[in-house]
This record gives structure tokens, sequence and C-alpha cells, in this order.
């Protein structure tokens, strides 16, 4: 941020707090100058919050024509439409396919046909606890599934991103379809997203596109003792004169991915404590993968294609990190003079396109 001020690396003191080193030191006449980029920087940010607002009203526009698909989507995996065999064709790489042996491929089908006689073939409609496995395979998320979450994540249709409309304040909402059940009355649960798209006027120079700044759930209308984001305990409780003892029922929170729509609230004066603050940014994030990749990569992240291919970007950061720690180690050695000189000097880390 412009504001941040360096070290001094000459050791001098006294000079103005919030200031940059660098601005500190310039001639007057050059400092001047330098105030008339930072205006010109700030223009820019200003002109950059529009373009995101641009951007919003783009992906608006792709939503509707990404919509069909899903509603496609959805159809299939309810099993409300069986799809054709043309739409069924999906070609596999033909080189791995070549790689097979004829043998393993005639062993294969002998055992299907053995299997096939012992078990009749099943066909159950659509793709049974397609959003549940999904939710169970994701590390964010099944952190927050609680195995009395399953049976209600069972009935979970779809899950859809809605933008917010030309004019009105830039927002997205996640709706959460689900099926009747007996768990609630709700047909729909919702979680909206508020974002804004503007430099901070008391801080221009921090802007990097938009950011989400508040989000909304909604009531769900569970039915009598089904609400499993509460239970109930049970407490004696002794009588100070009488001895008697009785027992009492309280009801306290219970963890459960359906907290997702009852979120901690943004301060309104931006104080907040450290475990809130945490909540609330966890919960933001949480609301931009569902919205940047769950959603639009349902299928993928169903088969685990999508998490082989986050896995191999996070070990590809550890390594590096690895090799970091080990040149380090190496280092220390060097100044105890513990090394061998026959040992083969260390090669630099081979850098890792990412």
């Amino acid at each position: 941020k412009g504001d941040q001020a360096m070290p001094n690396p000459g050791g001098q003191m006294g000079k103005p707090a919030g200031v940059p080193f660098m601005e500190s030191v310039l001639p007057k006449a050059v400092k001047r100058r330098v105030h008339a980029l930072k205006r010109l920087q700030e223009q820019c940010a200003h002109i950059e919050a529009k373009f995101y607002e641009e951007v919003h009203e783009l992906e608006r526009k792709y939503a509707a024509l990404y919509q069909p698909l899903f509603d496609k989507r959805r159809e299939v995996v309810t099993g409300a439409v069986e799809p054709t065999d043309e739409e069924c064709e999906w070609h596999t790489d033909e080189d791995e396919e070549e790689e097979l042996a004829e043998e393993v491929k005639e062993k294969a089908t002998i055992e299907d046909a053995k299997k096939e006689e012992v078990t009749p073939e099943e066909d159950p409609k659509g793709i049974p606890d397609f959003w549940l496995t999904i939710f169970k395979s994701v590390d964010m998320l099944s952190d927050m599934v609680q195995e009395h979450d399953e049976p209600i994540l069972k009935h979970l249709r779809d899950i859809q991103v809605k933008f917010s409309e030309p004019g009105q304040p830039m927002s997205f909402t996640l709706e959460f379809h689900f099926e009747p059940n007996g768990y609630f009355n709700n047909a729909v649960l919702t979680k909206v997203y508020k974002m804004k798209s503007e430099p901070e006027a008391s801080d221009p120079f921090s802007f990097e596109g938009p950011e989400i700044i508040d989000c909304e759930g909604c009531q769900i209308d569970w039915h009598k003792g089904k609400d499993v984001t509460v239970k109930i305990i049970k407490k004696k409780q002794k009588h100070k004169g009488r001895g008697t003892v009785r027992t009492v029922t309280k009801q306290v929170p219970n963890d459960s991915f359906f907290n997702f729509f009852n979120p901690v609230k943004a301060s309104p004066d931006g104080e907040m404590d450290e475990d809130s603050e945490f909540n609330l940014a966890t919960d933001f994030e949480i609301g931009h993968f569902f919205r940047e990749r769950i959603v639009p990569r349902a299928v993928l992240y169903f088969t685990g294609e999508a998490l082989e291919d986050d896995e191999s970007f996070e070990e590809e950061e550890l390594e590096e990190g690895d090799e970091e720690d080990q040149d380090e180690e190496g280092d220390d050695d060097d100044e105890e003079g513990d090394t061998d000189p026959k040992k083969e000097q260390p090669q630099p880390a081979e850098c890792k396109q990412q």
C-alpha cells in the first residue's frame, strides 16, 4: 500500500508517520510531482472499479446462457429425464485404450458377466447422492457436513447461482433446491453475498477488485424435532437448601452444515472479535468457492477429477517449500563447518510453472 512506511536503511529517525521512506527523502519539487502521480493512480483505481462492474454484468449475461445446460444437468441427476445414447457418448483417450492388453480386457468382461449372473443389474433413478458425494469429497465442505446432515443432503436436487439485476447493488445468491422431505418445509434455501467494487476513500491503492462485504442467510422452517442445528441436553440441578435433585433440559447450538444459512453478521462499525472475523472470512471463501468452482464444475467434483487437479497444485507448492527448508538446513551445516568437501553441491531447485 502506498502509505506503508519502508524501513530506513540509513538508520535515520524522525520522518513523518505514515509517509513512505522514499517519499520522505525526496526534494520538495519531486515530491510534489509524485503527489500528482498518486492522484492519477487513484483515478485508475476508480476506472478499474467500473471495469469490474461491467465484468459482473458480463457474468450475469453468460449465466443466462449456462442455465439451460445446468437445468439439463439437474434433470439427469434427479432422474427427471433419461439422456439419449448420443448424449451419453464420451470418448476416452485412445492412447490409453491401446495400452490395455487384450487378455486383461477379456478377463474383465468375464468377471462382469459373472457379477451380472449373481446380482441382478440395478437401475437407480438419476445419479443418487450426487451433491452429497461432492460435499463429502471436498475438504472445505466435508468439514462442515456432520453425520446427521447427510440424510437431509440426500434430498438436495440442485445448487444455482443467481446474480443481481442491472442497476441493483452488486451481489450473488446461492440457491439450494430440495425435494420434499421430512426435515423442513422450504423448497429452496438461499444465501445472499453482498459485494462492492469501489476503492476505499481512506486507502484507494488497496483496491484489488470486487470483494464480499456481507452475507445474509434464510430462515429454515424445520419440522418439529428435526432441527439439526440445535441439540437438547439434560442437566441435573441440586437444590442448595432441600438437597432435592431435578433434571432440566436445555437447547444448545449443534454443529451442522445448515448453520451455513445463519451466518455471522459483519459489524457495521468494523469492530469484531478474532473468532467472528475468522468465521466471516471463511464463510466468504466458501460462498466464492460454490460460485466459482462447485456449481460450474459439479460433475468433475463428483468424479474426483477436479479434486486431483487441486491436490496436484497443492503438492507442487508443498514440494517447493520443502526444497527451501532443505536449502536452509544446508546453509546451517556450511556455517558450522561440518560439510563434506567430497559431497556434491546441491543443485538449484527446479522452477515449477504454476
